[in-house]
């Protein structure tokens, strides 16, 4: 399958149900695509995504991982930072340490705008002192970004954040899991979706590029969701890095045509080892028209768990992958 074909009422027309009978392709008939995942390739798409400018800023969080009312504190490029929100809710980041005497300032109460030390009650707010600088913080209402100085990158005053569906007709959910590997692994993971077929078939098949339609800068894939051996839900997908740590598929044909997959990767910094830790933290934002997805929408405390079960399945394999690549390269 070369182009998106929606089956059951038509080209053109919406089926009746999203789900068509694709049966999955077995193992000893499904076509190879060695040729097709070029490594040159690959890495023409990651230098494209190395030039996009991030301008500092990192995804660190989920926005519902940061309450109201106490801190939290998270781990950028080996430097902990505390989160906390102030009496208006809005988002506040700061280094992770008290500057009195180097508490952890974790589960902190908040106190109006200030976070207060659990050790002995000092009050560190988004004004600062002389020895506690306050970082640039952004929630983009699904995730928490914060802006630290990066040699080679200019900061910008915002994050270029993907487009979405809108907010109150979608549901967005959050993962983030973790291993030993650099974020350049985890986007060159993404910008090989020649390896989908055959390391997930239990959740993508009928997969093909289309080479017309993309480019370095885009790539152009349409796909069948599985949904057990017999069914599925094919789709047309466009793959795009807004900056050099972010890889966004968005669904442009099909079912939940706007729904969109954010893939950020967060360095933290060198384990025990000295070997790189990156941190992926990936927002899916599920948008249908159908009128049974604003019913779906609506019992979204049930329709989250489902989303994040799969994507962390996906990311059991894609961090095996992504470590391979770092453990290759590291051997030189």
């Amino acid at each position: 399958m070369t182009r998106l074909e929606l089956r059951g009422n038509g080209i053109g027309r919406r089926p009746r149900s999203p789900l068509q009978r694709v049966p999955r392709t077995p193992p000893q008939r499904l076509a190879a695509s060695w040729r097709e995942a070029d490594p040159a390739r690959i890495g023409a798409a990651l230098d494209v995504a190395r030039r996009r400018d991030p301008g500092g800023w990192y995804v660190i969080a989920a926005s519902a991982d940061v309450p109201a009312g106490t801190s939290v504190v998270r781990t950028v490029l080996g430097a902990e930072v505390v989160l906390w929100r102030g009496a208006d809710g809005a988002l506040h980041a700061g280094p992770g340490a008290c500057p009195h005497l180097g508490a952890l300032l974790d589960h902190c109460p908040v106190v109006g705008d200030a976070v207060r030390c659990r050790w002995h009650g000092l009050a560190l707010g988004p004004q600062g002192r002389a020895d506690w600088t306050p970082w640039a913080a952004h929630d983009d209402g699904v995730l928490v970004w914060v802006r630290r100085a990066t040699e080679g990158e200019v900061e910008t005053v915002a994050p270029v954040v993907p487009r979405r569906p809108p907010a109150d007709r979608s549901v967005a959910a959050v993962i983030a899991v973790t291993g030993r590997c650099e974020p350049d692994d985890v986007i060159a993971n993404r910008l090989d979706p020649w390896h989908g077929s055959w390391f997930h078939p239990y959740a993508f098949s009928h997969l093909a590029v289309d080479d017309a339609a993309s480019t370095p800068e885009r790539l152009v894939v349409d796909v069948t969701f599985r949904l057990g051996r017999t069914w599925g839900v094919p789709v047309r997908a466009e793959f795009t890095c807004p900056d050099a740590r972010t890889i966004a598929m968005h669904v442009v044909e099909g079912e939940g045509a706007g729904s969109v997959v954010e893939t950020h990767a967060t360095p933290l910094g060198p384990d025990a080892g000295g070997h790189p830790v990156t941190q992926v933290i990936e927002a899916t934002v599920a948008y249908s028209e159908r009128p049974g997805f604003r019913a779906a929408r609506r019992a979204g405390a049930l329709l989250r768990p489902a989303i994040r079960r799969t994507a962390r399945r996906l990311w059991v394999d894609d961090l095996a992958y992504a470590e391979r690549l770092y453990e290759l390269r590291s051997r030189g």
